[in-house]
């Protein structure tokens, strides 16, 4: 896939302008997330009908990715 190029701040990113940025590029068929503090870093790329339940899971308490996240800092 083609690196996109219409980064953008997240709304699951919360308010202001923290430094725990997530950013999002969009196509029709996959949406891109990479951090904003290392914008030439790692991009995890989902296809579009995938991303809502990963944010979902995201939200679940007892999910293993908010686990993971918490442990990561």
């Amino acid at each position: 896939m083609i690196t996109p190029h219409n980064w953008r701040k997240s709304s699951y990113s919360g308010a202001g302008d923290g430094n725990s940025c997530v950013e999002i590029a969009d196509s029709p068929t996959h949406i891109s997330i990479r951090d904003s503090k290392v914008p030439a870093g790692a991009v995890l790329t989902f296809p579009s009908t995938a991303f809502a339940p990963f944010i979902g899971a995201l939200r679940d308490p007892h999910s293993t990715v908010t686990d993971f996240a918490r442990f990561r800092g």
